[in-house]
Parts: structure tokens; sequence; C-alpha cells
């Protein structure tokens, strides 16, 4: 760890690109909200870095995230839709400074890798690829308030995010299972109701395919938590929801430190089409309490309204 916020930033910032190499001989692709926790995990943030500023967002965190601008200005990170990627110069880099004096200091100057710079060498034996959870995957991320004390990097987030909503899910998954065939009804009649569940299941969700917008986002204050490079900005990839199919419900799981937050749904990544409290078109926001860890967001585009599980 450096002696001040600005040794340890450019200290993550060059852990985010290690990261970023590593994943190329992985194959495993995490979100930019991953990659920053893993950076903080691999340097821990210090009492004043853990600082949270308005919205509940660490100080180290936020510093991190807008010095990420450094890396691409050097042409060594891409920030795309789908997510970030390290360029050939920006592996070079890692070999050329793989000193941590040497690479803040030319991230700093705006040094250029020198020429025949190799990129870096395979390892003795590529790691298998990791498969995360579909859901949690992409919305998941350790937050730099538990950075410091989190046992492993990010992806175990991922898992226990994943676990969270597979929970939240499973009573209405076993009743989905248990149904019969229902007969098939007139052309003339509507299709008959379901059956009511047992009373110590979930109540019956019916499975009929409705028309779903492109994407749904959950637009809000923790966004930058989530490793978005903005709050209330729809169009980026880290606050995408995910459609379950089986109860026709929008999810995403974050993992945010304890405080208020409040946020709106946003579809097709845009503010054209949003909903707040009660679905209301252009409503005003929704707002939760939370206890901190993992707080799983559904919505329903049935009522537009969201479902706290």
């Amino acid at each position: 760890m450096g002696a001040n916020t600005a040794e340890n930033t450019n200290l993550r910032l060059k852990a985010v690109l290690d990261v970023l190499a590593e994943e190329v001989w992985t194959g495993e692709k995490l979100n930019a909200g991953a990659v920053l926790s893993e950076a903080i995990v691999r340097v821990p943030l210090n009492d004043h870095e853990r600082e949270l500023l308005s919205g509940g967002i660490p100080r180290g965190h936020k510093t991190l995230t807008s010095a990420t601008a450094k890396l691409v200005k050097a042409g060594w990170l891409v920030k795309g839709r789908s997510g970030w990627s390290i360029t050939d110069d920006g592996q070079r880099a890692t070999v050329a400074f793989a000193e941590p004096g040497a690479f803040a200091e030319a991230l700093d100057a705006g040094t250029p890798v020198p020429a025949g710079t190799p990129l870096p060498s395979a390892p003795a034996e590529k790691p298998a690829a990791k498969t995360p959870a579909k859901t949690a995957a992409k919305a998941t991320a350790k937050t730099a308030a538990k950075a410091e004390k989190a046992p492993s990097t990010a992806g175990k987030v991922a898992d226990k995010a994943a676990k969270l909503v597979e929970e939240a899910v499973a009573p209405v998954a076993k009743v989905v299972r248990k149904r019969k065939p229902a007969a098939k009804a007139p052309a003339a009649e509507a299709p008959s109701a379901v059956s009511a569940a047992p009373a110590a299941e979930a109540p019956a969700v019916s499975t009929e395919t409705i028309e779903q917008p492109e994407a749904v986002a959950v637009v809000g204050d923790f966004n930058i938590l989530l490793g978005a490079p903005a709050n209330w900005a729809p169009q980026y990839d880290e606050v995408q929801m995910e459609l379950d199919l089986v109860d026709q419900l929008w999810k995403i799981a974050a993992d945010l430190p304890a405080g208020f937050y409040t946020f709106k749904i946003a579809l097709n990544r845009s503010w054209d089409e949003n909903y707040g409290a009660f679905g209301t078109f252009d409503g005003p926001n929704h707002e939760v309490h939370h206890g901190g860890g993992v707080l799983v967001i559904q919505y329903d585009h049935r009522t537009r309204d969201i479902v706290m599980p």
C-alpha cells in the first residue's frame, strides 16, 4: 500500500491493467465493477479512503473510478458498452513498467511504451476459464467499502448474489414444475386459470410470455458502485437487469454498503420511458433503506413496478 491516496490510486490503476491482462489468458470476462473491486482487494483502502461520500460511495472507490480515465487517455484501456478491455499497448505497459514507481511515472508523464516491448508471456499453464453465474455476473461487484475485508476476488460476490437470486425464485420455479399441463381451451374461450398453489408454497405465477422491452436498467445513486462510469445513466452495461424467463421478472443483484438509496427503472438504455414509485411513468424515485450486503431488485413489466424479494 502507498503512503497516501495518490500513490494508492496509481497502484490500483496498475492492478486494473494486471487484472485485465490476466483475463486475456484465463478467458474470464469481469464487468467493470468487478475489475475495480479486484484492484481494491489487491490494494486495500485505508481509513481515509473508506470514508463514505454522498450517496454512500467510498472516497477511494470514486477516486479510482475517475482515475481510470488516465488509462484510457494513455491508450491502455478501452471502455466499451460490453465492458472494459486492455489494448495491446496496455498489455505491453505491464511489461515495460512492471515496477509500481515506473508505472506511475510513465502514466503521469504520458510516456509511451518503448518500441519493441513484447506482449506479456503466457503463464506456464493456462488457467481454466471460470463460468460466472448468468444472472449475477453482470449485476454484482464487491463494493470498495468491504474490499479490505474481502477474503477473495469479486467473483465470489457474484456467486453469493446468484445464490440469493436463485433462492428468491426457487418457490416460483417449484410451483411451475409441479403444475400439470392445462387442457387446451377452445379457440373462442379464454385459457383456464391456473389452480391455486398449496398454502405452504408460493402463489402460482403465470408463465405466459409477455412482450418485454429490449433492455431494463436500474438507474440510481449507487451505479458507480456497480462499476458504471456515472450514476443515473441508463446506457451502461453495468446497470442492466437480466430477464428471468420463468417468472418474467427482470432482476439485478448488487452488493452495497448500508445506506439510503434512490433509483428508477429505465427502459431500452434511455430516459424516454422510465418508471418510478408505484409503477408511475416518469414518477418519483424508488427509495430503499439498505442494511448492507447483497440487494436484489426485481422489475415486473406487467405492472411497471419493482418487486423486492
